[in-house]
């Protein structure tokens, strides 16, 4: 290699002061701060703000207590804070892990020395040594040397691409991947050495400018569209019945207390202080209405859930970037899969050694006899890697790591000394060393085709020559491992020299090696699972047709004799609309442009999917972004990382399908919670309707119905947030982007024990003898107390009825022990605040004939459920049948 003298210090500062330095751009990232008022625009906070602003109107007039306005406020500044924090402090995980782009270091001349310096400090101009294993860290060309570069990170093509210095120093920088001596960050050297000279940095680069690509914002996932949708209907309905509960009020005091009377209802209106006292207070009591049907625990609920799973997600390594992609993970219709490093283990590895007579062997030290000593010299004199002393390979292409991989720590007994060697040339598809020693010989390694047409012999197993007289069987060897997607490559000897130009005619065949990046053990079984879980898995790759055929056949991909097999080229030639068409029958995609990725997602979308993408490169980044919900590979560039929702640290499917099961876990968990909580805000509208038309006041405070709704469900969150991951969800259809969040089983319990917890405190407050039950003392503050801890405990022995759906009450309770000691402790809390509570909960404590009416009224909502539930049973055998 020549030596360059490189820059000079003020050259340095010249170029970086006139093209900038070689940082990439790095996007914006919120503060913690700005994530938490952020989350302020959550559709249900939105609506407990307007609630509170309401609120402290009326604290100011005096008409509420200024707690009840802050009980409020605490609802919706804890669920924030909660959610906030998990996000911010997965966020920092993600840095951490981006940070190790920044550590790595190249070597550059500069004054005449070869320096070794970060790759953010390399200008333009810059002259830089490149090796096998090193990564191009800024556009260039190359000025001396050759190389062979793998551009997968940029354009997903597997195929390793030739470099040389065919040009003048003076040569600009060309846009073309595939050009012979243009050279792109990212890439990465597979064997040779060159000198580049920089031309492009930081943002300027290729690399850099993809970057640029990723700032549109995601569309909404689906639960964000399912709680928005919830939410409107929630507000809806608080905002109806809390408007009739004005004029029902309204009503009341004008024309019922005034006996329906023309005369005495002028009256009441012509006293303007009396009718402003009476609608301040229904504006009130229209306002309890809207608090009560507000579920304030819902967005904490989400919030803590999430945020248990996200924990559990990390130790299977999957990093949680957004909140909301666990959830989407768990609604995907369709998959979109990188195959190298996804699918398979991301290295070539030899699978198989054919002898010339056929035998086959599978590891390198079942091969017997002096052929062994053959094999072994072929593999190690006749290969661009090198062994280190601890078996470590360096430098080399893929393919001569995976031949160097496949006799590391083995010895053979023969003394060897190389004289000669011509390197691989992608043109003749061949190299070749000549050796002296114990054999003097030339080792022959190239492609099938160009190797056996001109053996005439082969090694038997003592490593004696002979004749070959059957040919078409290891023709149709290679065809048969190529039909497997396995890459071949034959070993062969001659007794004459060689010239760089030409391969010797009368070879002696040593065996045809079988190289493959194989197919992840756990990944069928898994892709199966997705598969069944009603998710489409689409393969995307840059390798040809029927390499990715045999692939997706082996992985279980494709499957019937309707999917479809296409390549870049075929789906340009398509419009969107036939895309659209043929869509749903796609199951891979071969030879993909990064265009390709986009434009699949864009359209899934279009048809209104939930749509999935794998990638690692920055090439994937743009697609990673578009799609609902990003899984980036933790190998991957630091782009494709960035851009991703969730990062798979250990690049394997079977994370992905674990991505999916926990997002399904936390709909399910989420569904559950909602069905909890909506039966007891179902039960307090009603009953806070209803009472008031009897004479009854108040018989839930506001701060009683904040304690119910977010201290209570703070707690009920965690328990629910616990619940295992089952394997029948896998076997869930996927949801609907916009079908309700509340099936029609979630509406049959809301319902049927919202009416249960209604129906019995109607009971309480009109059955003559009720109060009696209680001390009388104290304006019946002891009754009120019992009432409003027979809410509480209905509410808590319902939550076993909504986590279980069937009639075992104790469904899969062993895998959530958590369930059972937060119930222990919300009752727990409950006791204590019911006798220290005070004013602000209006509470007195009860003694233990009174706690034995509370909690039997509340524990006849079991039976009561388990009758829903087998009658929901019976009719859908009746309909099965």
């Amino acid at each position: 290699m020549k030596t360059f003298n490189g820059l000079s210090k003020s050259e340095v500062e010249q170029s970086r002061q006139n093209f900038g330095t070689n940082e990439l751009p790095k996007p914006k990232t919120a503060t913690f701060w700005e994530k938490y008022w952020g989350n302020f625009s959550d559709p249900i906070i939105t609506i407990l703000l307007i609630t509170l602003g309401v609120n402290i109107i009326f604290v100011f007039l005096g008409k509420t207590e200024w707690y009840e306005a802050a009980g409020i406020l605490l609802a919706v500044l804890i669920s924030t804070l909660v959610s906030t924090f998990s996000e911010y402090k997965n966020e920092g995980i993600f840095e951490r892990i981006q940070e190790k782009a920044g550590q790595k270091v190249c070597k550059v001349y500069r004054d005449g020395v070869l320096l070794e310096i970060p790759i953010d400090d390399i200008v333009s101009g810059d002259y830089v040594w490149l090796r096998a294993g090193d990564i191009v860290p800024a556009d260039g060309i190359v000025v001396d040397g050759s190389i062979s570069v793998d551009q997968s990170p940029l354009n997903g093509e597997n195929a390793e691409v030739e470099k040389s210095n065919i040009i003048a120093d003076s040569q600009p920088l060309h846009s073309d991947l595939l050009d012979s001596f243009s050279l792109f960050r990212g890439s990465v050297v597979q064997s040779g050495e060159c000198i580049v000279q920089i031309k492009a940095v930081g943002a300027s680069t290729v690399y850099g400018s993809m970057t640029r690509e990723l700032g549109a914002e995601n569309r909404k996932g689906p639960l964000i569209v399912k709680l928005t949708n919830l939410a409107k209907g929630i507000s809806r309905f608080g905002y109806i019945v809390g408007a009739s509960i004005v004029i029902l009020y309204m009503f009341r005091a004008a024309v019922v207390y005034n006996g329906f009377d023309p005369t005495r209802i002028a009256e009441y209106f012509n006293n303007i202080p009396l009718v402003l006292s009476d609608l301040v207070d229904a504006l009130i009591f229209g306002i309890i209405i809207i608090v009560v049907a507000v579920p304030e625990g819902l967005p904490l609920m989400i919030a803590i859930v999430c945020s248990l799973n996200m924990n559990k997600m990390f130790k299977d390594n999957v990093l949680v970037r957004k909140l909301v992609g666990i959830e989407t993970a768990g609604s995907l219709n369709l998959l979109f899969t990188d195959k190298t490093g996804t699918l398979t283990h991301g290295k070539l590895d030899v699978i198989s050694f054919t002898t010339g007579s056929g035998r086959n062997f599978s590891n390198f030290s079942d091969v017997p006899g002096e052929l062994k000593n053959i094999l072994h010299m072929s593999i190690l004199q006749n290969n661009e890697a090198k062994l280190s002393g601890a078996n470590k390979i360096i430098g080399g292409n893929s393919t001569d790591k995976a031949l160097m991989s496949y006799i590391a720590g083995k010895r053979a007994d023969l003394k060897i000394e190389k004289i000669s060697q011509t390197l691989f040339d992608s043109d003749k598809k061949f190299s070749a060393a000549r050796v002296s020693g114990d054999y003097n010989i030339s080792l022959i390694k190239g492609a099938p085709e160009i190797i056996l047409s001109r053996c005439k012999c082969y090694y038997d197993i003592e490593g004696k020559k002979q004749k070959i007289s059957d040919m078409y069987t290891l023709d149709n060897e290679v065809n048969n491992l190529a039909k497997r997607a396995v890459r071949v490559v034959a070993l062969a000897t001659s007794d004459e020299p060689f010239d760089d130009g030409n391969i010797p005619n009368n070879l002696t065949l040593v065996g045809l090696i079988g190289i493959r990046d194989e197919i992840r053990r756990e990944v069928p079984s898994a892709i199966a699972e997705v598969q069944s879980a009603g998710v489409t898995v689409v393969m995307i790759t840059g390798d040809r047709a029927e390499t990715a055929a045999a692939i997706a056949q082996e992985t279980g991909i494709l499957r019937h004799n309707t999917d479809l097999v296409l390549t870049s080229a075929q789906l340009s030639q398509m419009n969107d609309e036939k895309v659209k068409e043929i869509l749903p029958r796609i199951r891979v995609v071969a030879r993909a442009l990064p265009k390709d990725k986009s434009r699949l997602v864009k359209l899934a979308q279009e048809l209104n999917l939930v749509v999935g993408m794998t990638g690692d490169g920055v090439n994937d980044s743009p697609a990673l972004k578009a799609a609902d919900v990003g899984f980036a590979m933790g190998s991957g560039t630091d782009v494709a990382i960035g851009a991703g929702d969730i990062v798979i640290l250990d690049d394997n499917f079977l994370s992905i399908k674990r991505a999916i099961l926990y997002g399904r876990t936390i709909y399910n968990n989420i569904k559950k919670f909602i069905t909890f909580q909506l039966t007891i805000n179902v039960a307090a509208v009603s009953v806070s309707l209803v009472a008031p038309m009897l004479g009854i006041a108040r018989p839930l405070s506001i701060t009683q119905m904040l304690w119910i709704n977010l201290v209570m469900d703070a707690l009920a969150a965690i328990a629910f947030g616990s619940e295992p991951s089952l394997a029948k969800y896998m076997k869930e259809r996927p949801k609907n982007r916009n079908e309700s969040i509340i099936d029609k089983r979630m509406w049959s319990s809301i319902l049927w024990n919202g009416a249960f917890i209604f129906m019995v405190s109607i009971a309480m407050f009109t059955l003559p003898g009720m109060t009696n039950l209680f001390r009388t003392s104290d304006g019946n503050i002891y009754f009120y107390t019992g009432y409003f801890t027979f809410f509480i405990f209905a509410s808590i022995f319902n939550a076993f009825n909504s986590r279980a759906e069937g009639s075992d009450f104790f469904e899969h309770i062993g895998a959530n022990k958590n369930f059972i000691n937060v119930m222990l402790l919300i009752a727990a809390v409950q006791v204590f605040m019911t006798y220290y509570g005070g004013v602000i909960l209006r509470t007195r404590g009860l003694i233990m004939p009174e706690w034995i009416v509370v909690l039997s009224l509340a524990a006849l909502i079991i039976p009561f459920d388990m009758v829903r539930k087998m009658l929901i049973a019976k009719t859908h055998r009746l309909r099965v049948a």
